[in-house]
């Protein structure tokens, strides 16, 4: 079981590694200095678009991403929330910084460089990401909050499940398993993961808020990080919290003559316990 979960920390690492990778392959280049000012101040746009974002921004150590959001702290703690930092935000934007990560920074720099600068900079920052508020929806919400996919409707198991779940296949090398997410109040009916030998199987929590439960047991939250280990041949169910949606690798335990046997479902009664506790 171990080496299941090391494989699962290593994926994490290894994608966070390479989008950090990536975005610093990609070279920065700015040409905005000469445009705006090169007959005016021709060393001072030559400073910015070859020294500053030439090789500054294209320095190792920290990507894109990172010095994005550096600026932004930087300038708003300086008092500049005129164009410079829209400038800076749609820079951000297209390095990578999500709508989710850019409130989150400003509603913490609000507690440091003042309420009325982050203020003027969520003003900013509205128009920058106007286009992911329009039309969004709690999945789209909830697939800027983790590093795996939210995949398909899981229409093949659909008369299984209360509610709309998604599947999405991570991998299908060594050790296969795939990435399930849960609307809220959505679950799973209660089933077994049969097999004569080995067997069973094995859930990490890797967004929101849900719950495992095995017959005859107390249901169990989860949460980010958090690992179940589900033998063969036990009757259990799992699925969303109330309120929140919920994603969770699932990772199929090889095994001798294994089977799943889906049975009934999990009433609105018995859930809403859970949700009561």
């Amino acid at each position: 079981m171990k080496r299941f979960l090391s494989f699962v920390l290593l994926c994490s690492f290894l994608t966070t590694s390479n989008f950090a990778i990536m975005a610093q392959e990609k070279k920065i280049t700015q040409t905005a200095g000469r445009v705006q000012l090169g007959e005016f101040a021709p060393k001072f746009a030559e400073m910015n678009d070859d020294v500053l974002f030439g090789e500054v921004w294209n320095r190792p150590g920290l990507n894109p991403h990172d010095r994005s959001m550096i600026t932004i702290a930087t300038l708003i703690g300086k008092g500049i929330i005129d164009s410079s930092l829209t400038h800076h935000l749609q820079f951000a934007k297209q390095n990578g910084v999500t709508r989710t990560e850019i409130s989150e920074i400003l509603t913490h720099i609000a507690f440091y460089a003042g309420w009325p600068n982050a203020w003027g900079a969520f003003r900013l920052a509205k128009d920058v990401w106007a286009d992911e508020a329009e039309g969004d929806d709690g999945k789209a919400a909830f697939q800027r909050q983790m590093i795996f996919p939210i995949g398909e409707p899981n229409i093949a198991y659909a008369k299984y499940f209360i509610g709309n779940s998604y599947l999405a296949r991570v991998s299908t090398e060594q050790v296969p398993f795939s990435n399930v997410t849960f609307e809220p109040r959505c679950r799973n009916n209660w089933h077994i993961h049969r097999a004569t030998k080995g067997g069973g199987q094995m859930l990490v929590c890797v967004a929101g808020r849900g719950w495992y439960q095995e017959e005859g047991k107390e249901a169990v939250q989860m949460l980010p990080g958090d690992v179940i280990h589900i033998p063969a041949n036990v009757k259990h169910w799992h699925g969303a919290a109330a309120d929140s949606w919920f994603a969770h690798l699932a990772f199929e335990i090889p095994g001798e003559n294994t089977s799943n046997e889906w049975l009934e479902p999990v009433t609105d009664g018995a859930y809403d316990k859970l949700e009561k506790h």
